[in-house]
């Protein structure tokens, strides 16, 4: 079987996209922080996993996805794990919303912080915006739903930061600025690729609604410094 390279997204990542912010060596690399907590080792040898292991912020945590459980590399504690559902979509049914979205910038960065931080779509750090193109729906100039790119890598493009405010849900806002994010990625000749919840299976389900298939399944473990 050939390797893929959303095998190790997050390592792949780290050695082709997103490689300009990329801090470590050959032996673990993470995402510079104000970007993101992402980060991995090269294989799970020893010296690997205690160069991942000094990549732990002081004050901070570490995410790590791999396809296999991992255990925290001594002298870090685990914080929590999840198990993720790794999507894909090679097309993207269904027609356009019949609304327009704005493209987001800097200039939104602080409400687009806010946002994510209150409805927890994944880690959104003061820079995470600039990962890749944002938009959104904004509603009497306050921001209320938004969708964006996070891990890029020869061919894929990771949709991510998927999220609505409570008051303004039910009104199809993510699935219209998903498709609309994944159909551009499908337009530059790259595939959409994303990461859920295993457990949340109603997420699940809806992305699968929007063109998106289970491609593997990821263990995700979170840990900082003793």
């Amino acid at each position: 079987m050939s390797y893929h390279p959303l095998h190790r997204p997050v390592w792949n990542a780290l050695n082709s996209g997103w490689k300009p912010l990329a801090e470590g060596d050959a032996l673990a690399l993470r995402i510079d922080p104000r970007y993101g907590p992402f980060a991995a080792a090269a294989d799970g040898n020893p010296a690997a996993r205690s160069a991942l292991a000094a990549l732990v912020p002081e004050q901070g945590e570490l995410w790590i996805v791999e396809p296999d459980a991992q255990t925290p590399p001594a002298g870090t504690r685990l914080v929590r794990e999840a198990m993720l559902a790794q999507m894909v979509a090679e097309e993207i049914p269904g027609d356009a919303p019949s609304w327009e979205p704005v493209v987001l910038t800097d200039d939104d960065a602080t409400e687009m912080r806010a946002l994510a931080l209150m409805t927890k779509p994944g880690p959104f750090l003061p820079l995470t915006h600039r990962l890749g193109r944002f938009i959104g729906i904004k509603e009497r100039g306050r921001l209320i739903a938004m969708a964006g790119e996070r891990m890029r890598m020869p061919g894929f493009a990771e949709v991510s930061g998927v999220c609505t405010h409570p008051d303004h849900r039910g009104r199809g806002y993510a699935k219209g600025l998903m498709q609309i994010v994944a159909r551009a990625m499908l337009e530059r000749g790259e595939m959409p690729f994303l990461h859920a919840y295993a457990a949340h299976e109603a997420t699940v389900a809806l992305y699968e609604t929007l063109g998106f298939r289970i491609r593997a399944r990821m263990h995700m473990m979170v840990v900082a410094r003793i």
